[in-house]
């Protein structure tokens, strides 16, 4: 029995459909997408974060804890804000605290670590910011506040031998300010800004064994 001529219209505009769908999808977005990753090697491959020696130290999308293996912040680097996310900085468990403003348990880690930033910023408690004390709802925001950026350069600069004027120059270059220039607030990137503290003081090392 002879196919009608409606059914054969339907499957000539079905087979054209796909055509066209496998050269826009198929082909046209694939060469679009390896193009985009050809131009923009950084973006596409998780912006990796290198030391002088190429190795890799981040990423400039996820934060990190800057403490020993006790746990205990490292003097000589910018600390970051607490983070919920597995033990802190898990890109695999990434999460808040879940816990709300009435919560007792979040009520009280909270004055627990603006005692701690104060004492080791050496401030009184009314200076710390909010992000010092609260984590992001991802876990993983590699930012600060640039106040809570400035709250550490004197303890930064001290530790590392460097002039406060010149970390505070390096806070500034690692400083973003609000996208499209209204949106969000201005934000230091930590992770970004300790690989810099790190590569010139690795650059000052060098200069003196030559």
């Amino acid at each position: 029995m002879s196919l009608s001529r409606s059914t054969l219209r339907t499957t000539g505009v079905a087979v054209r459909a796909m055509a066209v769908a496998t050269l826009v999808l198929g082909i046209g977005y694939t060469a679009l997408v390896t193009v985009m990753g050809l131009a923009l090697p950084a973006p596409a491959n998780g912006s990796l974060l290198r030391d002088a020696d190429g190795q890799v130290v981040g990423s400039s999308l996820i934060g990190q804890s800057f403490t020993d293996a006790g746990g205990r912040p490292l003097a000589q680097y910018f600390q970051s804000r607490p983070s919920a996310a597995g033990d802190g900085y898990d890109a695999a468990a990434s999460s808040g605290s879940n816990l709300g403003p009435n919560s007792d348990d979040l009520v009280a880690a909270i004055e627990e670590r603006r005692a701690a930033v104060a004492d080791r910023e050496g401030v009184d408690v009314a200076e710390v910011p909010a992000d010092a004390v609260t984590a992001s709802g991802s876990g993983l925001d590699p930012h600060i506040s640039p106040a809570y950026a400035d709250l550490q350069v004197a303890r930064v600069a001290a530790e590392r031998g460097l002039a406060p004027a010149e970390v505070r120059d390096l806070v500034a270059t690692h400083t973003a300010g609000r996208d499209l220039g209204f949106l969000g607030e201005p934000r230091v990137n930590v992770v970004e800004l300790n690989a810099a503290l790190d590569a010139v003081q690795d650059a000052a090392l060098d200069g003196l064994a030559r």
